[in-house]
């Protein structure tokens, strides 16, 4: 229970104004996907990730982690969807010296996995991510079609608690190479997206559950996040989004409306999700997702050990879970004076924390 005179943490949003948006767009610097962490300090975390859907009809995923966001051990994971839906997930944890990291730009090395880029073109880099662990892996060359953005000045502070960052250095980008799947390579192309985010305290304690996803129409590249805290932050919403008009940002924001309907539950991660987000961004009409088949579910108490699992279920009533997506998208845009109607389908997530 709050104490009587305790104050609540007061967030301060990333955004450079005026009001919850920024009218001036940060320009992206290669600096910002570097390690913003201190090593040595305790209850901090932070990872690069990567992901990209393949013509082939396979998923990849892949993280970097300086410290997992919740054991806080060095390591890397691979996740694969094959076309049949079969969800293959590898973590593989690290000893700290194992890391060698830059505090300049994304050059990250764990183990023999690796990122790097090539930012000689700053406005469009190009990044080689290798992962190689046993059967599995993607070696991948991610081009730039977007340019990289971050929302205001990149992170948002909850009081003295301590802050969350958030980068996207590829909005949007170009993917071709090779993927290890059973120890069988395959070449692919596709599409692909990298984020990076950093954090000095433990979010979830201040969180109810939070939505991220992203589309690519064939003229905008959109992306979202809207993380609802809870009563410890007076059930504040944190909305983020960025739309893009080919490779040129033309909205940074958290002014827009999102609108949940038609919830559905899912046994397997014994949790209640929207079937329908709606968006309505001012100016702009609206973005709709629609719920086609979830391709991913769980609960995420499986990863605590037998006894606080029974704590956090049975005397906690704690159900944190996750879901990832497949939808149909409808895009409804007004820009410089034209309308534009696109369609088409994405993936995107929700994490339910209590």
């Amino acid at each position: 229970m709050r104490k009587k005179n305790q104050k609540i943490p007061k967030i301060i949003e990333a955004w450079s104004g005026p009001g919850r948006k920024d009218e001036n767009i940060t320009k992206y610097e290669s600096k910002f996907d570097a390690l913003h962490i201190n090593m040595k300090q305790r209850g901090n975390t932070e990872w690069w990730y990567f992901d990209a859907r393949l013509d082939n009809g396979y998923v990849v995923v892949g993280f970097f982690r300086a410290k997992h966001e919740r054991t806080g051990k060095t390591g890397v994971e691979i996740v694969i969807y094959k076309p049949n839906n079969e969800k293959i997930q590898k973590i593989y944890n690290y000893s700290r010296s194992d890391l060698i990291v830059s505090s300049e730009k994304a050059d990250v090395q764990i183990g023999k996995n690796y990122i790097k880029v090539d930012d000689s073109n700053e406005t469009l880099p190009v990044y080689e991510v290798y992962l190689d662990e046993e059967e599995y892996g993607f070696h991948l060359k991610y081009t730039a079609e977007v340019c990289g953005w971050m929302p205001g000045r990149g992170y948002t502070e909850f009081g003295k608690l301590g802050h969350f960052g958030w980068v996207v250095p590829l909005p949007r980008a170009k993917v071709e190479g090779t993927i290890k799947v059973d120890n069988k390579t395959i070449p692919v192309k596709g599409i692909g997206y990298h984020d990076h985010n950093w954090i000095n305290f433990n979010l979830v304690r201040v969180v109810n559950y939070w939505y991220w996803g992203r589309l690519y129409s064939d003229n905008f590249t959109f992306i979202y996040a809207f993380i609802q805290c809870n009563k410890k932050m007076k059930d504040y919403a944190i909305k983020v989004l960025m739309l893009a008009k080919e490779e040129k940002i033309v909205l940074s924001t958290g002014e827009y409306d999102l609108l949940q309907e038609e919830f559905q539950y899912d046994d397997k991660a014994e949790n209640n999700y929207p079937q329908i987000l709606k968006f309505k961004i001012p100016e702009r009409q609206e973005i709709v997702f629609s719920v086609q088949n979830i391709i991913d579910s769980g609960n995420l108490l499986f990863e605590l050990s037998p006894l606080l699992r029974f704590i956090a279920k049975n005397l906690l009533k704690l159900k944190p879970s996750y879901f990832r997506f497949n939808s149909k998208f409808e895009v409804n845009i007004n820009y410089e004076g034209k309308t534009y109607r696109e369609q088409g389908t994405t993936l995107h997530e929700m994490v339910i924390v209590k």
